[in-house]
């Protein structure tokens, strides 16, 4: 018999109030993916031992240390490597990143390895940090699964900063992770509620238009450490998100059905009524917006399995009874 988790999670978002930093991102203000491309030496024989990309590295690193071989060079003990992190917004020259790396030949482990020098580019092309150092493959065994990735924390060093002059700003954009019409008109009552003026405007569910107040001129970024502690109760569509492979169901709180009689296999109730004589189970008679916790507490406490609910939920979606969408990962 095929075994599924069930995991049912009801929240309500009619009183759930969040700060606006959790909501919203700033323009501008935001992670930028750096990558380069280098060499891991010092391995213990797990190295790509050929390839051409690889070799060609390899005499070229030893051209650039003045030194030029007539053969080709080849060693287990090298890999080639992509080199990965992200320059943080108002990153400053100086400041050191996180860099992962990833084995693109036959290195079998970058255990006990050692990252050669490696610039790493933005997507203008420009060259951001450079990265260096011992790799660190997180404490597995040198023939351990995922032993090709390894990290150097604090591995790149910030060469070049973007420019952005936040503090000079006229006007800001703030962008709802999670678009919603209510939650946009919200966030904009609030904020010119609490500045005492019109200085915000929706322009769709998605982004807010903040003009910066005279008296918060070239003082920005005290207006937004103001503002993101501002809070808004968030709204969002009635959802439910079933995961067949784990029996998994989350659904929000807001999910209502209209009214609506249930019969599956032996499973029968009738909320609020009582047990009809000579019936197995009783009949679920679901008054109009009876909402979805009240349906799954009836369905629990009789043993309902997590295949019985799903399928119901997809006759009620399918009838027009649930009233929220049904989303299957």
């Amino acid at each position: 018999m095929k075994y599924l988790l069930l995991c049912l999670i009801l929240c309500s978002n009619a009183f759930s109030a969040n700060r606006l930093k959790d909501i919203v991102t700033i323009k501008g203000v935001r992670d930028n993916p750096l990558i380069g491309y280098g060499l891991v030496i010092g391995l213990n024989g797990t190295g790509d031992g050929g390839g051409e990309i690889t070799n060609a590295s390899l005499k070229k690193m030893y051209q650039t240390l003045g030194l030029d071989p007539v053969q080709e060079v080849s060693s287990k003990n090298v890999a080639a490597v992509i080199v990965t992190s992200k320059l943080p917004p108002f990153g400053r020259i100086g400041q050191k990143l996180d860099v992962t790396i990833s084995s693109i030949g036959d290195s079998n482990s970058l255990a006990g390895g050692t990252l050669l020098v490696t610039p790493l580019k933005g997507g203008d092309g420009k060259v951001y940090a450079v990265a260096n150092g011992a790799v660190s493959i997180g404490g597995l065994t040198q023939g351990a699964k995922f032993a090709t990735s390894a990290a150097i924390p604090g591995g790149a060093i910030i060469e070049q900063e973007l420019a952005m002059s936040f503090d000079k700003k006229k006007s800001i954009r703030l962008a709802l992770n999670k678009p919603d019409f209510t939650t946009a008109a919200r966030v904009v009552k609030t904020i010119n509620e609490n500045l005492g003026g019109k200085f915000a405007n929706a322009s769709d569910s998605a982004t807010i238009d903040l003009v910066i107040p005279p008296h918060y001129q070239r003082n920005v970024v005290n207006l937004i450490a103001i503002i993101e502690n501002y809070r808004v109760n968030q709204d969002s569509k009635a959802r439910i998100v079933i995961n067949e492979k784990t029996g998994t169901i989350v659904a929000g709180g807001e999910v209502t059905l209209s009214k609506v009689a249930i019969s599956h296999g032996d499973l029968s109730i009738e909320v609020g009524g009582e047990q009809k004589g000579g019936k197995k189970g009783s009949l679920f008679l679901i008054e109009k917006k009876t909402t979805l916790k009240d349906l799954v507490n009836a369905l629990n406490a009789i043993g309902t399995s997590p295949d019985d609910l799903i399928s119901i939920f997809q006759t009620l979606k399918k009838n027009g009874a649930l009233i929220a969408d049904l989303e299957f990962i």
